[in-house]
């Protein structure tokens, strides 16, 4: 049960593409919201998780990658995580400790110079670094950027993230509940579950491919069982891709890659679902979608952020 005088508040979580920020949500809700990869862009919108707990709710806003647009796509997701900047009562600012400080890096900091909001420097995946080598990494940025705290962590392993919660609860204003504790999340589940089939996808191919590519859900039927309770869901989705080409390689050899995906996103929803599904992909070509208003106007409807955000 939450308290009376609870916190109630937003959380950013900005920075340069992987850099951890929908593992650390993930991590924090201790639950699957955004979807993962080793790909760059993996995240396309403002995904919204929401953490209730005795402490009261905190809303994390994971956002895309901050790089340079290249696609009307880009721009797009780009615009997104300036916005949740402005968003944000407390903004964290993720970093990649394994990378060397860049002029990306440099970038951030002046995008969030001139913010009053209270910030947190995340350093990210210290699992992966020797902790001689951290110390530099968080004076620097103990000397660039006008920081509330600076918090190594690993979102992978989740050592330091209760640390990193500890501050975040501290920072946060006291208020009000958002939404219903039970919720984890304000997208529907055909958003949801084309991201995951987006993920697969992420996960089995390379090289151009995996930012060329986009899911929508064409058909959702839902079956119940002879007790009316969840039975079969049947889905329907389509997989964009830019150029021919694109399409033979995740089609695959006598559709080899395509059945991979399918499979493995098939298990994937039926956990996530709890429920069995039978999932048919088709793979369209559709030139230049990456630059169509219609299309992506399209597929941010399927986002469906709601009255509140």
């Amino acid at each position: 049960m939450v308290a009376n005088s609870s916190k109630a508040g937003t959380v950013t979580l900005l920075g340069r593409p992987n850099a951890g920020k929908s593992t650390l949500m993930n991590r924090c809700l201790d639950q699957k919201v955004a979807i993962v990869s080793d790909k760059p862009q993996t995240t396309r919108h403002r995904i919204v998780g929401i953490l209730s707990s005795d402490q009261g709710q905190m809303i994390f806003y994971d956002t895309p990658g901050l790089h340079r647009p290249r696609h009307r796509l880009n721009r797009q997701m780009v615009r997104y995580a300036t916005e949740a900047l402005r968003d944000g009562d407390v903004i964290c600012i993720l970093v990649d400790a394994t990378q060397t400080f860049g002029s990306g890096d440099r970038h951030v900091l002046d995008l969030v110079a001139s913010i009053e909001t209270p910030k947190i420097a995340v350093l990210n995946k210290i699992d992966r670094i020797a902790k001689p080598d951290l110390l530099p990494l968080i004076a620097r940025y103990a000397e660039l950027g006008n920081f509330d705290e600076i918090v190594p962590i690993s979102a992978l392993t989740g050592d330091g993230v209760d640390i990193l919660l500890d501050s975040l609860w501290e920072l946060l204003p006291n208020g009000e509940l958002f939404y219903d504790p039970e919720l984890l999340t304000i997208h529907p589940e055909r958003f949801l579950v084309a991201e995951r089939i987006r993920e697969k996808i992420l996960i089995e191919t390379r090289d151009e491919l995996p930012f060329s590519t986009a899911v929508a859900i064409e058909s959702w039927d839902e079956q119940p069982d002879r007790d009316g309770r969840a039975g079969l869901l049947r889905l329907h989705a389509v997989i964009f891709v830019e150029r021919p080409g694109q399409k033979k390689i995740l089609v695959g050899r006598k559709g080899q890659m395509i059945r991979q995906i399918g499979t493995l996103a098939r298990k994937d929803l039926e956990a996530y679902l709890e429920r069995p599904v039978y999932l048919e992909l088709y793979v369209r070509h559709q030139p230049g979608w990456r630059e169509s208003p219609r299309l992506l106007a399209s597929l941010e409807r399927e986002v469906v952020y709601g009255e509140d955000f």
